[in-house]
């Protein structure tokens, strides 16, 4: 595709093989349009890994991050369970919410804990709401652990951020999803992986093997879920949809 912007025109034109269309540049429709670039362009400049939360790096797009805290703000859950946890930023967002609210804890998961980075959690003072647990997310054993620290009635909310090849992510989805109740969510992160095929950073594997399509296979075996944004609590504007790392990606268990 071809993008053409014109200031002086206010216009934006694309070209796609043989179809032209012309959209008012300051519109809904050309803001999507940018947007999918800028997110794309973005992700190759790796514009993510330029943020922290109190003091861990978190590599998470920001909108993201404030679309989770809509959520949690509103779900209120009791347990945040994150697999993947890297430099533990997104634990000590999470952690920071749960404190915040003065409720809940933050289960992360992740096949190998740097020392350097439990080190720097285990000193951070929004640990004791984080409980790390060391070991593949989908060995039996380690989902059996995980659901041994779920107390009956509590109110789970699941991210899956760790390999984001399809089989895990459906592997996860499988494991886990048996610990969101009606009305929560397990939510397939990055599943951008799909638009990202052809970047220099990218591959061309990608376009099948993504989190977003082992979420839309999920949902048609299992019917407690359907694929839902969630709605924004507030908008004055015109738009609906994320600009997101994730699309496609929250699972919500409405049976």
């Amino acid at each position: 595709m071809k993008i053409t912007i014109d200031t002086d025109e206010k216009t934006l034109s694309t070209l796609d093989g043989d179809t032209t269309k012309t959209l008012p540049l300051y519109s809904k429709e050309a803001f999507e349009t940018l947007s999918k670039y800028w997110v794309k362009v973005g992700w190759n400049q790796k514009y993510v890994y330029t943020f922290s939360w109190f003091g861990r790096p978190v590599i998470q797009l920001p909108e993201d991050m404030i679309r989770m805290q809509e959520v949690i703000y509103k779900l209120q859950p009791d347990i945040i369970i994150e697999t993947g946890v890297a430099h533990g930023g997104s634990l000590v967002f999470y952690a920071s919410l749960m404190q915040a609210m003065d409720k809940g804890r933050v289960i992360g998961i992740d096949i190998e804990i740097r020392p350097h980075n439990r080190t720097a959690l285990e000193a951070h003072p929004l640990f004791h709401r984080i409980e790390l647990v060391e070991g593949s997310s989908t060995d039996k054993n380690i989902v059996a652990d995980v659901k041994g620290m779920v107390k009956a009635n509590e109110t789970v909310l699941v991210i899956l951020d760790s390999n984001h090849t399809y089989e895990h992510v459906f592997n996860e989805l499988k494991s886990y999803s048996s610990l969101v109740p009606v009305g929560s969510y397990i939510v397939a992160t990055d599943g951008v992986m799909q638009d990202l095929s052809d970047v220099p950073r990218g591959e061309p594997s990608w376009e099948l093997d993504n989190p977003t399509r082992a979420a839309a296979d999920f949902v048609k075996i299992d019917e407690r879920f359907e694929i839902v944004q969630p709605e924004w609590p507030f908008n004055e504007s015109e738009l609906t949809d994320n600009i997101t790392h994730w699309p496609g990606a929250w699972l919500k268990r409405t049976k």
